[in-house]
């Protein structure tokens, strides 16, 4: 992800990104910046009180509703998400455009225009839909991270699977017995097909089951990020023959099948009839698989929407 600027970008290129203070969000805004030539800066938002409390569709006032918050002289704004799109559709006037990343939940007509993917299933003269989500995840940077990360990557064997590991959320369940199992497979995996494993916990991935996995796979030359010094994720995808990511995570998926491995997706209980709808589409498209716990291998190309919604968005709001 590329850093917030600590100074506020002027002139047309600037873009004030609104959102609460979450990694996927500020990922999403952040790459289609990059791909339109914009230069981002971060705006996060934040309830006042009792606010928070309180969906922020609900908001009579949603300027109110939160701390202080300075777009500067920007004439674009990125919002994203629910609470980031009803402070953008707030601070929507006519020197000032916005542009609402996921599904706002709110009329459509409130923002410019409005970029979601397909399984969010809606439409509208001002609609851009994509397969994926938003990223910043260029062929650029993975060249970059392959030179940086081959040599530090190369005392494990090849092929290399890269486990991507997510966490519990409103929808899935990634919890102590859920990694035992998982750990299983992969220990499975390496002993059978004879794979490289190194894994890259999130955020949200529990200590727990951090501990779990690399029990498991420590012992069999597997490799787990502590979580310590220089994020091995830029470098697992460009250097992985093969990636294994939990299905929690839209983003995760998404930048996943960005680079030139084959993608297994590792199954979790829960439920989400959005992802159910993502991952079938990709699944049709021939670039991921379910993970059932061995090494496979089949032909893919990249697949990536950010390029041409960044072009698409560029053209519709006559960017230049």
């Amino acid at each position: 992800m590329r850093d917030t600027p600590s100074v506020l970008p002027h002139g047309d290129r600037a873009v004030a990104v609104v959102a609460e203070d979450l990694a996927g969000m500020r990922s999403q805004a952040f790459g289609l910046a990059a791909r339109a030539g914009l230069d981002p800066f971060f705006c996060p938002v934040r309830a006042r009180g009792l606010w928070g409390r309180v969906p922020a569709a609900w908001w009579p006032a949603p300027l109110r509703a939160i701390e202080p918050l300075d777009a500067g002289a920007a004439g674009l704004v990125f919002s994203v998400g629910g609470t980031g799109g009803a402070v953008g559709a707030a601070l929507r006037d006519r020197a000032r455009r916005v542009v609402q990343i996921q599904n706002p939940r709110m009329r459509l007509d409130r923002f410019d225009l409005v970029v979601a993917n397909r399984h969010d299933e809606i439409s509208g003269p001002n609609v851009l839909l994509s397969r994926t989500a938003l990223h910043g995840i260029s062929p650029e940077r993975l060249a970059a991270a392959r030179a940086e990360w081959q040599p530090r990557l190369a005392h494990l064997p090849r092929p290399l699977v890269a486990v991507l590991l997510g966490g519990s959320n409103g929808r899935f369940r990634l919890d102590e017995a859920v990694a035992a199992r998982l750990a299983r497979q992969l220990a499975d995996m390496m002993r059978a097909d004879g794979v490289g494993v190194a894994v890259t916990p999130s955020r949200r991935t529990g200590d727990d089951v951090c501990r779990i996995v690399r029990e498991a796979l420590s012992p069999l030359g597997g490799w787990v990020w502590d979580m310590q010094g220089d994020n091995p994720y830029l470098g697992l995808l460009a250097c992985a023959d093969a990636v294994v990511v939990t299905q929690d995570s839209v983003s995760m998926v998404s930048e996943a099948v960005a680079g030139r491995a084959p993608v297994m997706v590792v199954d979790l209980p829960g439920r989400s009839r959005r992802i159910g709808l993502f991952l079938r589409e990709l699944a049709a498209a021939g670039r991921i698989r379910r993970f059932a716990g061995r090494m496979e291998a089949w032909p893919v190309t990249p697949l990536d929407d950010t390029i041409a919604v960044a072009e698409a968005m560029r053209r519709k709001l006559h960017l230049g």
